[in-house]
């Protein structure tokens, strides 16, 4: 399960040692972990990470073909995390160490900066070979945060890619060997007096069309 730990001004959430999957529990910990950053004050910022093979492999799809009746409010609850994420009145840092794929990219995006290992590990979006279309929301937060050419290719054809390639394609903003976690900190730790209304109010316009498909209730799921 995540927990949240804090080293000076940067909040470290550890998303687990499994695959990381958007089990109900799951959110309702990260949630309430979003909380205690949001109340810490300046200076602060948050690095969001995980231990083990996996960053985050996305939806719980066997929790939800357990839980068809709820599957609308589920992904209202993970699209409300994508929003909350993009944001949060703190610089945020995604510190890709293992497999990143599906909702779980999504969450990375969401993070103003990410780093990921060059040696290990792969971003994707699977979503056209597991045919779950993205909803609009999702397509929203990719295409605001891609560029349209690399937003076409990792939506329309699954690409794995690797650290360099990542880097290449700016998904990430970097790409290191083993530490991380620690680079993610450092990172983080340079912005954390950022922290405070006048960037969340700078997010909240930047992103504003983003965030209100996000939000959208009346919108596909599917």
């Amino acid at each position: 399960m995540p927990t949240l730990d804090r080293t000076d001004d940067v909040f470290v959430l550890d998303l687990g040692d499994t695959e990381n999957r958007f089990h109900p529990d799951w959110l309702a910990a990260v949630e309430a972990a979003l909380d205690e950053v949001e109340g810490a004050g300046r200076p602060s910022a948050l690095v969001t990470t995980a231990t083990g093979k996996f960053f985050s492999n996305g939806l719980d799809l066997d929790w939800l073909l357990a839980h068809a009746d709820q599957s609308e409010d589920y992904v209202v609850r993970v699209q409300e995390l994508f929003a909350r994420v993009l944001t949060l009145p703190v610089a945020t840092v995604a510190a890709m160490q293992g497999h990143t794929f599906a909702a779980g990219a999504m969450l990375s995006l969401a993070h103003d900066l990410r780093v990921m290992r060059a040696d290990r590990g792969f971003w994707c979006l699977p979503e056209v070979d597991i045919e779950i279309p993205f909803t609009p929301g999702m397509s929203a937060l990719i295409q605001a945060r891609l560029t349209p050419q690399t937003a076409h290719v990792a939506m329309t054809t699954a690409r794995r890619y690797g650290g360099g390639d990542a880097l290449a394609a700016g998904i990430v903003d970097a790409a290191v060997e083993e530490a991380v976690r620690s680079a993610a900190v450092e990172l983080a730790g340079s912005l954390a007096g950022k922290a405070g209304a006048t960037l969340a109010t700078i997010k909240q316009r930047m992103y504003a069309p983003v965030v209100a498909v996000l939000r959208d209730r009346t919108a596909p799921r599917g």
